[in-house]
């Protein structure tokens, strides 16, 4: 059976790689900024420093690639307080939010 984290992953890569992927409007840029502030704030505080689950800061997501950090935005984590944020967001929305964690955004 094949593990669907691992073949979306392959898939973002395939699609970031074709330069398919692009950033959100502005105004979906803004709710997308709120929804990191007040859902993922919410368990990993509101600076993003840490709380119910780990810190969002670019000093501690160095060991993972945007699109690992898509996969578990859209996905989740099982056995973990982290929900699936699929029914939500697009990849190309997880994508963003991937990459402006990366980078360091204080929400």
């Amino acid at each position: 059976m094949f593990d669907i984290r691992l073949i979306t992953t392959a898939i973002c890569c395939a699609l970031i790689s074709l330069n398919l992927y692009a950033a959100p409007n502005k105004e979906r840029q803004a709710e997308l900024t709120h929804l990191l502030k007040h859902d993922c704030g919410s368990c990993h505080g509101m600076h993003l420093k840490g709380g119910l689950g780990p810190a969002l800061k670019p000093d501690r997501l160095t060991d993972y690639s945007v699109e690992a950090l898509a996969t578990t935005i859209l996905h989740g984590r099982t056995g973990t307080p982290m929900p699936p944020w699929a029914p939500f967001l697009s990849e190309q929305e997880a994508q963003w939010i991937a990459a402006l964690l990366k980078r360091g955004v204080t929400p």
